[in-house]
């Protein structure tokens, strides 16, 4: 059974950066096929972005530009770097594996 724990998230002023990982433990193949998703209080939770096993990445267009999806696969880490961050980033985030395998969620607040 694969196990996905987040970390990194907390709390980040407009403008800046922070780094979410996501380490997978369990029988899992490859980490890739894995994603972001977030879900800001009263909303759905949304798609951020995705790295497909042939290493395609695929984000959501309001972080376009802003957000990177990377993979160590030795470590069975992903990573999603967040630069630039603005005030609708605010939400729990999300670590997504094929499967409908699902993190515990780490908040993000960008907030001055």
């Amino acid at each position: 059974q694969v196990q996905l724990v987040e970390s990194g998230g907390g709390l980040v002023q407009p403008g800046g950066s922070l780094r979410l990982s996501c380490a997978a433990s369990g029988n899992i193949f490859s980490i890739y096929n894995m994603g972001w998703y977030r879900q800001a209080p009263g909303k759905e939770r949304e798609f951020v972005a995705r790295m497909t096993r042939s290493g395609t990445t695929y984000y959501v267009d309001s972080v376009k530009g802003r957000f990177t999806i990377s993979g160590d696969n030795a470590k069975n880490t992903v990573y999603l770097q967040m630069n630039n961050v603005k005030s609708e980033d605010t939400a729990v985030y999300y670590c997504w594996a094929a499967g409908g395998i699902w993190g515990q969620g780490t908040q993000v607040t960008v907030s001055s």
